[in-house]
């Protein structure tokens, strides 16, 4: 054992070295895949009730989107007055297609109502064409047997991973996002996260906007827009 030691002693400046260039070339890789962890931005925090209540730990900026943003009229500094909403979700990875709400009124029974048709986006989230979070709820089922295929909408999105693309569709834009991290949050959390400094979406199963049910969130960060 001694004599191991001696020799470890004997070439420590060597051993010191090849640690340093590992760890030197292993965060080179890291911040040239973007797999670094991010620092939150400060969010502004909205009070709400019933189902559609979640906390997002974060909510990081999007310094670049594509080259579509100048033509569109984004702007990374200023809050956009584009107003597109969404229309259309497509997860390939899911191998879902699924049509998306925009009702205006806060009422539980209307926005249950809305579920009944596809997944809703929550009237007081973000536009497509807004800073903030786009905040877009949607029923899961595994019952076996089901006579409305949107009570199983969002079946599956807690198989997301990082990485994984999701499509959103306006009437005349294609916003894609890539998921940042999937959870699940607990029933007893009572605020969702409406502003914020970038362009991201929050997806959130849910079984009624009246409930108070444990659900499956997914979180994705804005990487391009283009013209359709």
């Amino acid at each position: 054992m001694n004599e191991i030691f001696d020799l470890i002693w004997a070439k420590k400046f060597k051993v010191i070295g090849t640690f340093f260039l590992v760890f030197t070339i292993s965060y080179l890789f890291l911040v040239a895949i973007d797999l670094l962890p991010e620092e939150p931005d400060d969010t502004e925090i909205v009070e709400t009730s019933g189902l559609a209540d979640i906390v997002a730990e974060d909510s990081i900026s999007l310094e670049v989107i594509d080259e579509d943003a100048e033509r569109l009229g984004y702007d990374n500094d200023q809050d956009s007055e584009l107003t597109s909403f969404p229309i259309e979700i497509i997860i390939a990875k899911l191998d879902k297609n699924i049509k998306v709400l925009n009702p205006t009124s806060r009422n539980i029974a209307d926005l249950d109502n809305a579920l009944l048709e596809g997944v809703v986006r929550h009237p007081d989230s973000a536009s497509l064409g807004q800073k903030g979070n786009v905040f877009i709820l949607g029923h899961s089922s595994y019952l076996p047997n089901v006579f409305n295929k949107n009570f199983q909408a969002f079946n599956g999105i807690q198989e997301l991973v990082w990485g994984d693309k999701i499509e959103v569709y306006s009437e005349d834009q294609l916003f894609e996002y890539r998921v940042d991290k999937v959870y699940k949050a607990n029933a007893l959390d009572t605020t969702v996260p409406i502003a914020g400094d970038g362009y991201r979406l929050i997806l959130a199963t849910c079984n009624s906007f009246g409930g108070v049910d444990d659900r499956w969130v997914v979180e994705a960060k804005r990487v391009a827009v283009s013209l359709i």
